[in-house]
């Protein structure tokens, strides 16, 4: 129906307009005004009404699309009833734990009409729901301000917070240690960050004490969610996360959530098992993908992929992933599409990609290699041939070749837990 972009958006859409001859577009931040794009700032200037409508809250509020566990993108269906309860979850857990950790301080209730308006600095892409359904709604409610960034660079996030006075800053684990440790951290100033915060790959427990330490205003927090949850299925902060820096917290008001066996069974309190949780937010399924729909989602409950425990006090902490992924800087690296890229060479007789432990960015790439019989490559020639057929941040940075094959269970997959265990980081090249 309408178009709104940006100029290397715009840039694109040249390519094909002929094919839209009827679609109204809009620019912002163009370089120049372009014939037949309207200017933002006009539509601001005109003002208008919004149109009154009627909307079912169990009617799609937006699609974001997802990779899931197989590599090919599915439109999930967020309803306007999730993003709400998503909010919701935000604001009581927000002012629960404010008010939790002020009792057992033996302080006095924080007083919301004193606190500092909310200050928002979006670091990843609004198609996430970390950035979209967390941050920019969250903030928004409450009356507050995003400041987004072009792209991620700790030294220009320093001198936006000190001039904009963030409030809060959020983005993958990484970009969390890359701000307290940058060299010129100590120049800028930081008093206004209540919160620095972490989501798209498992904030590391070591990085906890040392935001903690190192902002002295802010305290460290993280969420554990899915675009098929509509944002946040857990959330902690504060010294919830101090005192528990390998759990991502309790599962918020509106989820049930439980871990459970091969069966669908649950498993007892403290035993390891798929969590599968339950609850407003949870999508309505995949757009047009009612097979993919069925295998995520059983009787309301959704298959996270992921194998957590819960204790006692309901606090969950994700152990290991089911789906055959790296999650690397927030980003989802499918295993079977690296493999496929890497099959194209015919010296390949068997390879298995898998993800290694990395302090900065969750996780790396890994592939073990067994050749053909009589043939060579480099690590190098297997990284250019990948470089060709997928995106930088896809390349295997730990490669193994090995001589023996690799091993397999009784079915003939490849046991990749066992696989990567037996390697050594030093042998890769």
């Amino acid at each position: 129906k309408l178009l709104i972009c940006d100029q290397e958006r715009l840039d694109r859409f040249n390519e094909i307009k002929d094919q839209f001859p009827d679609l109204p577009v809009v620019g912002v931040r163009l370089k120049a005004p372009v014939d037949g794009v309207i200017d933002f700032s006009a539509m601001l200037k005109d003002g208008g009404e919004l149109p009154a409508a009627s909307i079912d809250p169990d009617e799609d509020a937006c699609i974001f699309y997802t990779s899931g566990t197989t590599g090919r993108p599915k439109g999930a269906q967020l309803t306007h009833r999730g993003c709400v309860n998503n909010v919701m979850n935000l604001a009581f857990w927000g002012t629960a734990m404010s008010h939790s950790l002020a009792r057992a301080n033996n302080m006095p209730p924080p007083d919301p009409s004193v606190a500092p308006i909310a200050a928002g600095l979006i670091t990843t892409p609004l198609f996430h729901v970390t950035a979209n359904n967390c941050m920019a709604q969250g903030t928004t409610l409450s009356g507050g301000k995003l400041v987004h960034m072009y792209r991620w660079d700790a030294g220009d996030a320093l001198k936006i917070i000190a001039k904009e006075r963030i409030t809060s800053m959020s983005g993958v684990p990484v970009m969390s240690r890359e701000l307290i440790s940058h060299p010129d951290f100590d120049k800028h100033d930081t008093s206004s960050l209540l919160t620095v915060s972490g989501g798209g790959a498992q904030v590391q427990p070591d990085l906890v004490g040392k935001i903690d330490r190192a902002v002295k205003t802010a305290r460290p927090g993280t969420g554990y969610g899915m675009t098929e949850t509509c944002g946040i299925i857990t959330s902690i902060g504060g010294d919830f996360f101090v005192d528990r820096p390998d759990s991502c917290g309790p599962a918020m008001p509106n989820f049930e959530a439980k871990c459970v066996d091969a069966e669908g069974n649950e498993v007892p309190q403290g035993s390891v098992g798929e969590l599968w949780v339950k609850g407003a937010c949870v999508i309505k399924g995949y757009l047009n993908r009612a097979e993919a729909t069925a295998e995520s989602i059983t009787d309301g409950w959704l298959h996270t992929g992921d194998v957590a425990r819960m204790d006692e006090d309901g606090f969950i902490y994700i152990v290991d992933r089911i789906k055959d992924m790296v999650l690397r800087g927030g980003e989802n690296i499918y295993c079977a599409e690296v493999e496929a890229v890497l099959f194209n060479l015919d010296v390949i007789k068997e390879c298995s990609v898998f993800g290694i432990p990395d302090d900065r960015l969750g996780e790396e790439v890994g592939v073990a290699i067994v050749l053909k019989p009589g043939t060579l490559i480099t690590a190098d020639e297997i990284r250019a041939h990948s470089a060709v057929q997928m995106a930088k941040h896809k390349i295997p940075r730990y490669i193994w070749i090995l001589e023996q094959p690799l091993p397999r269970n009784a079915s003939g997959k490849f046991l990749k837990r066992e696989l990567r265990e037996s390697l050594a980081l030093q042998d890769a090249i």
